[in-house]
């Protein structure tokens, strides 16, 4: 990896502008929940946007809680028993995160990229994504979401209605009232400016 030096001019202004998205609020609820979700023995980050970044940098947290949501036995990432060091591995286990959030039903808008948490260069793209994660793990409620169900918005589910073959045909007979109404509607005293005016 390049070693980038310091940002200036617009690209800092850029950076500065990102960087004030961070919601430091946020950062305490994601770490309650993962410690609820993964347990004890993923520790805790140091206070802060670049210690929850070197915390979750090496993939392993991640993946630790995505599998946690899981029931065992179809577990979707392989941890390895020691963390990466590699630059390589660690990015890679990112990916494998990202994949597997992503099977779980996070959308490709909520995704962060693997370099906005390795490089830190976006801390709160990784937020928005552990943000969908969580809201999915607290709408499927299907007994592997563990920590206050009040951290996360549920997502709006699908309503679906039935109609009877009947009731289709009826509605064919019906004109909408967001198509207007013409009841009574003529054009008698209607006037469009003067008449043309033929002067011979």
């Amino acid at each position: 990896m390049a070693n980038i030096g310091p940002a200036y001019g617009m690209s800092r202004d850029v950076q500065s502008k990102i960087e004030k998205k961070y919601d430091d609020e946020l950062e305490d609820r994601l770490v309650e929940w993962i410690v609820a979700q993964c347990g004890s023995a993923v520790g805790r980050p140091e206070r802060g946007r670049l210690g929850f970044q070197v915390w979750l940098k090496n993939g392993i947290v991640l993946s630790r809680l995505v599998n946690s949501l899981y029931p065992d036995g179809s577990k979707p990432i392989k941890i390895p028993d020691a963390p990466p060091t590699m630059v390589f591995k660690q990015m890679e286990q990112i990916a494998q995160f990202l994949k597997a959030a992503e099977d779980y039903g996070v959308v490709k808008t909520d995704m962060f990229q693997t370099v906005d948490l390795f490089e830190a260069k976006d801390m709160a793209a990784v937020q928005r994504t552990l943000m969908a994660l969580g809201s999915l793990a607290v709408t499927k409620n299907d007994g592997n979401y563990h920590g206050d169900p009040n951290w996360f918005m549920k997502k709006a589910q699908e309503h679906k209605r039935e109609f009877t073959e009947s009731q289709l045909k009826e509605g064919k007979n019906i004109i909408g009232l967001q198509m207007g109404s013409n009841k009574g509607a003529s054009q008698a005293g209607m006037s469009y400016g003067r008449p043309r005016q033929i002067i011979s």
